[in-house]
């Protein structure tokens, strides 16, 4: 079958719901939760603004637009490996210069939403993958890996979306050794339902923030605070992650859809 019967097939599909497009996207406004840094290590990205320039009024008789004041790692949001310093040295790793073919690729996604629940400092393994690969199938070269923890679900509350205490903040994650096992896989990249790529305690592991550090160390992408991951299959879904073509950006809100064949 030639790459246009295919396009055409899947236009027709989209057209009469054979496939549908799930929203993987939170809502970005004042209210989206930001990751809270100790004031002591960095500077936290700025609250959320959303400033209104006219509304069909002497400021704008007949259009209505808003100007925003947002951080790239805002809402769900993507990281390209300019974000952290292991991957500082790829031309092709800002916003702007990285490869758009590599943006729109199948999905793996390993549901532990039950473990998760159970325990929020939930740590992925590869004894887990492993589990999931047997049953579902071998995670490929070029996919997407997300980690469906059905944490959006604390989305409208900050505290609890962070669930940080004295210790730090207890979300899920992957280990250290996952994230290799995965890049050794040939993964575009993985993704998350909490704040970030990595797990809350992940400050501690070795390397720190290993999901940060060896992805973006191999030109790899991550996702953080996807939403309706319960809405997927384990495969077979196409996932579209696409960033704002920011100059030399270190990553963007995104609107991450994702195509699911229904029936």
């Amino acid at each position: 079958m030639s790459s246009a019967n295919v396009l055409s097939q899947l236009a027709g599909m989209l057209g009469t719901g054979g496939i549908e497009v799930v929203d993987c996207s939170g809502t970005l406004g004042p209210d989206t939760p930001l990751l809270k840094l100790p004031p002591e290590l960095a500077v936290d990205t700025p609250k959320i603004e959303i400033h209104k320039i006219s509304e069909y009024d002497k400021d704008g008789p007949f259009w209505a637009w808003n100007w925003l004041k947002v951080g790239e790692h805002s809402g769900t949001h993507f990281d390209a490996p300019h974000h952290w310093i292991t991957g500082k040295d790829y031309p092709d790793g800002y916003t702007d210069t990285l490869d758009v073919q590599r943006l729109i690729a199948p999905v793996n996604v390993l549901d532990f939403s039950k473990e998760c629940a159970d325990n929020p400092d939930f740590l992925l393994t590869i004894d887990h993958v492993k589990a999931w690969e047997a049953e579902h199938g071998e995670i490929g070269e070029g996919e997407w890996v997300v980690l469906r923890s059905d944490w959006d679900k604390r989305a409208d509350d900050e505290a609890s979306f962070l669930n940080a205490d004295e210790n730090g903040p207890h979300t899920p994650g992957p280990t250290a050794e996952v994230v290799t096992y995965l890049i050794d896989k040939g993964i575009v990249g993985w993704g998350s339902q909490c704040i970030g790529t990595d797990a809350g305690l992940a400050g501690g592991m070795e390397p720190p923030f290993p999901a940060h550090n060896l992805l973006h160390k191999n030109n790899r992408f991550g996702l953080a605070s996807l939403a309706n991951l319960d809405k997927l299959p384990a495969k077979g879904a196409i996932l579209i992650a696409a960033p704002l073509k920011i100059v030399n950006g270190t990553g963007s809100p995104i609107r991450a859809l994702a195509l699911v064949p229904k029936g």
